[in-house]
């Protein structure tokens, strides 16, 4: 017999990004933003999401959950907003990261909360309560949104006014991005409601759907229309049933990547 010499089998490449952590933003005591490098070969739809986590504790598993990126597909960075948890198996940790830490990516970003999943319409309203404001981030920065439809109308719920994240980018800030700041002048629309103190326009966005103050505060016709209106839902459970259900009444029927539809909401984050 010859010996015969024999090479290890290839390491089995990692199903994460390892990457840098470029800046934190603390909005409250609950909520925090922050960005991290893009990798070269990483492309994703605006609107997807994506899985962020930390290596596991005493060489444990990695700790996951999704996120909707915030960031447009051309940006050079990767944006994310997130809840604090003070005993979250991530939040409580990913919270304490400062710029130049690491934190995990996965690789492959998906959902239904991209312009892909509706067909064409004249308005779209991408309502979102508490976080769920962060795919409508990357969505209002693509301009495939502001050649599509006429008018994009964000609407935010949330408890408090200081929840209210990105409130001077809205009115503001996107004015002037590189790629969309004209077209977000003349055809973007931002409505934010608050359901715990004083506000202009107070309680949930469902209400004020119901009531028809939504779309009287926006000098709009009453009610969706399915000839007119497409919409995006991502936030908390409730709100994301009831306004789905609501849009049913008027006729808009759900989408998916498989087939394009009227409205659409994303079912990783409501079970």
């Amino acid at each position: 017999m010859t010996d015969v010499a024999v090479s290890p089998p290839p390491a089995k490449a990692s199903a994460f990004h390892e990457l840098e952590v470029l800046w934190v933003k603390h909005w409250t005591d609950q909520l925090f933003s922050f960005a991290i490098a893009r990798p070269e070969d990483f492309r994703f739809r605006s609107g997807e999401f994506v899985m962020i986590g930390l290596p596991g504790e005493d060489g444990g598993k990695p700790v996951l959950r999704a996120y909707s990126i915030a960031s447009p597909c051309w940006d050079e960075q990767l944006e994310f907003l997130s809840i604090k948890v003070p005993d979250g198996p991530l939040t409580s940790r990913l919270q304490k990261i400062q710029p130049g830490d690491s934190v995990l990516m996965g690789k492959k970003p998906t959902g239904t909360l991209v312009l892909d999943a509706l067909t064409g319409g004249e308005r779209l309203w991408l309502i979102g309560t508490g976080t769920g404001l962060a795919p409508w981030i990357s969505v209002a920065r693509d301009p495939d949104t502001y050649a599509r439809f006429g008018q994009v109308v964000v609407c935010h719920t949330v408890r408090n006014v200081a929840d209210l994240t990105y409130r001077d980018f809205f009115t503001s800030g996107i004015h002037e991005d590189p790629l969309v700041g004209d077209e977000a002048k003349a055809q973007l629309v931002y409505y934010p409601t608050v359901t715990r103190e004083a506000f202009e326009t107070p309680g949930r966005i469902t209400d004020r759907i119901k009531s028809g103050a939504l779309f009287d505060d926006l000098r709009l016709p009453q009610g969706f229309s399915p000839d007119r209106d497409r919409v995006m839902l991502c936030g908390s459970m409730a709100m994301i049933k009831e306004t789905g259900e609501l849009l049913e009444t008027f006729g808009l029927r759900e989408g998916s990547n498989a087939e394009p539809g009227d409205y659409v909401l994303e079912r990783a984050f409501v079970g």
